[in-house]
């Protein structure tokens, strides 16, 4: 595996923006869990970065609000495994599926026209429940 991270053909990250921490896992390992540093946890500069120019910064900035902390950093962290190299993996995975699901542009919403039929339907429904509450009321005699 190549040590760039490729988010698209646009976005390719050089290991030297990404840093990790290790810290005890919390997750499986039996007596390792006591002893070892297996949690992984990535962190990339947002702020500082080369690979990515300021209007795709912008973007991860909108998306990402909640991801990333006041320095603009993004962290994602890992414990699902044992072995800290395959929790800096599963971290890496993770770091780039965040970045290309909050890089999709969704595509604008178009404005319809409800149809006859829905129109005719939602209209009848309306009658239906006026004469329903028509026929409750009491009707007061004038003397």
């Amino acid at each position: 595996m190549s040590d760039e991270i490729v988010i698209t053909k646009r976005i390719i990250i050089p290991p030297s923006e990404i840093t990790f921490r290790y810290s005890r896992s919390s997750g499986p390992g039996g007596q390792n869990v006591n002893k070892l540093s297996t949690k992984a946890e990535l962190l990339f500069d947002l702020e500082h970065s080369s690979a990515i120019d300021e209007a795709t910064k912008a973007r991860l900035r909108e998306k990402l609000a909640n991801t990333i902390d006041n320095a603009g950093t993004i962290s994602v962290m890992s414990q699902e495994s044992r072995s800290q190299y395959q929790n800096r993996q599963i971290a890496i995975e993770k770091f780039i599926l965040l970045l290309k699901k909050a890089l999709i542009v969704a595509k604008p919403r178009k404005n319809t026209k409800p149809t006859r039929t829905s129109t005719k339907k939602r209209l009848d429904t309306k009658t239906k429940h006026g004469n329903i509450k028509r026929t409750r009321i009491k009707k007061i005699e004038m003397e």
